[in-house]
């Protein structure tokens, strides 16, 4: 019987990761990795084929830390993909909304949900993952402890929902990006509208960021992102995140980049993919 190829994700079985590669990689089977080096390690090493990383949400803005874990993972960007995420308020069987005191989950799943830990007066307490609130309500009963995960979660773990869909925002959506260790990914087909992804850190020059990032506007390179974040903890050795429409090999995105080069003293592509179709729906 031929093994199924495997994807990591960060977090614990029934997080909303897993619920990700579920849902666009269904004939994977997903692990789950306690941090996102393990996960990237887990590709690296072989042991996965890929891994699918969060890295923005709608309501609650970027996943912290991986922006920076990026170049240094050894992973390509092969692809995007979007979730709309729906959280639920789960308790043990039997348990009573009336009866809840606290609610416990991961900082980003308490940060969507206010409105509803609010009006229902409970006390948020933040841990490392949705589905690991769930494990442990499951594991250790409290009809005043409640926790916010799946759908997914709630089934896994055999706890009750007690209010389906307590996302503050309807339009909450999580990105996620594919990743491989292949360093040299197939290159997306000539008919897809694609996404460039790289870093840069600029030259110590006067007006180096807006001179490196002159040739994107001149050339008509629709940059879609753009996000700093520190190197090694050094105030003065800032990267920067980029996404751009198109592919490096056109010809308006090769001459941005050329500019580029001339005031920056690092640039790497981290993966040239399809746009998600998702990103049609306005």
């Amino acid at each position: 019987m031929t093994s199924l190829p495997k994807i990591a994700f960060q977090g614990e079985l029934g997080a909303n990761s897993h619920e990700a590669c579920s849902l666009h990689f269904p004939g994977y089977e997903a692990v789950p990795c306690p941090t996102f080096d393990e996960a990237f390690e887990a590709v690296r090493s072989g042991a996965c084929a890929l891994a699918m990383i969060p890295v923005e949400n709608s309501v609650a803005g970027r996943v912290a830390d991986v922006h920076h874990l990026l170049p240094s993972s050894g992973l390509k960007i092969i692809g995007e993909r979007f979730m709309p995420i729906h959280h639920q308020l789960l308790a043990n069987r039997g348990v009573s909304l009336e009866q809840v005191r606290e609610v416990s989950s991961h900082v980003m799943a308490l940060a969507q949900c206010r409105k509803v830990i609010r009006s229902h007066g409970l006390t948020a307490h933040i841990v490392g993952d949705t589905a690991g609130a769930a494990r442990f309500l499951a594991a250790n009963p409290d009809p005043t402890q409640a926790a916010i995960a799946s759908r997914m979660a709630a089934e896994l773990y055999g706890l009750d929902i007690l209010q389906q869909d307590i996302e503050d925002a309807a339009h909450n959506t999580t990105r996620f990006l594919v990743m491989t260790a292949d360093p040299a990914p197939p290159a997306p087909k000539s008919t897809e509208r694609c996404v460039t992804s790289f870093v840069f850190r600029v030259r110590n020059l006067p007006a180096a960021l807006y001179k490196a990032l002159g040739g994107f506007a001149t050339n008509g390179v629709n940059m879609s992102k753009l996000e700093s974040y520190m190197e090694d903890g050094a105030f003065t050795a800032t990267m920067f995140y980029a996404e751009v429409d198109g592919r490096p090999e056109d010809a308006a995105m090769g001459l941005a980049f050329e500019e580029l080069g001339f005031f920056t003293d690092r640039f790497e592509v981290l993966g040239v993919y399809p746009a998600d179709p998702f990103r049609d729906r306005g």
